[in-house]
């Protein structure tokens, strides 16, 4: 094999190692060790136009929340440009359509006062995530009878016990996942687990900073 190409595969596959995630299912990410992260995407306080008793009740609760939890969580937060791309799609589609003149000279101007504006204000975005983890050690399950040795029969039986199993896990996260949502709803902040989609979303954006996309769905707290 030319020393080149060698390179690039080696190259390609410790990139490939770096990555710790295996694969993201129905919403809960799975690491390539077993365990379970589930993401939480929690809305914001403005803490500091609270008032001084407000702001110690905050406190408070969110002590107690930390408190009472017997497993460990990971809390962070995601700033970012303003994306105004998609913003600015939306009102480029409105100019097309409008028939009147004065109303297009409008929109033209607004749309060059949003473009200039954000890249003057630099203006950034924050997401508020909430990582609830759970792993589990895994004990092999003996197979039994002269029938289960054979190799398709223990293929069906390999993959029946792996969803049996990645089921009873997301049940166990599942429940701690209503533990944090819970703490986290008596100190007043809302909390949405992400999706497949969001969650892929969301690695890509960590593992590519340089990449734009999609927005976050924030709006998503407002149906809890």
């Amino acid at each position: 094999m030319p020393p080149r190409l060698q390179n690039a595969r080696t190259r390609k596959k410790s990139t490939q190692e770096f990555v710790p995630i295996r694969e993201v299912r129905d919403g809960v990410v799975v690491m390539k060790d077993g365990s379970m992260r589930a993401i939480l995407l929690a809305s914001s306080i403005n803490f500091a136009l609270k008032s001084e008793d407000e702001q110690t009740a905050f406190i408070v609760q969110f002590q107690n929340f930390l408190n009472s939890l017997d497993f460990t969580v990971q809390i962070f937060v995601q700033s970012r440009m303003l994306d105004i791309r998609p913003y600015v799609a939306t009102l480029e589609a409105a100019y097309k359509e409008q028939l009147d003149d004065l109303m297009r000279i409008q929109i033209r101007e607004y749309i060059e006062f949003i473009k200039s504006f954000t890249e003057a204000a630099n203006i950034m975005t924050k997401n508020f995530f909430v990582v609830v983890p759970y792993s589990a050690a895994l004990a092999p399950v003996a197979a039994s009878g002269p029938a289960s040795m054979l190799p398709w029969n223990r293929k069906k039986a390999t993959a029946a016990e792996a969803n049996k199993t990645f089921e009873e896990q997301v049940s166990q996260l599942e429940q701690r996942i209503s533990i944090v949502q819970q703490g986290l709803i008596r100190t007043g902040v809302r909390t949405v687990q992400l999706g497949t989609e969001e969650a892929i979303e969301l690695m890509y954006k960590m593992f590519n900073p340089g990449e734009q996309g999609k927005p976050m769905p924030v709006e998503a707290l407002s149906q809890q």
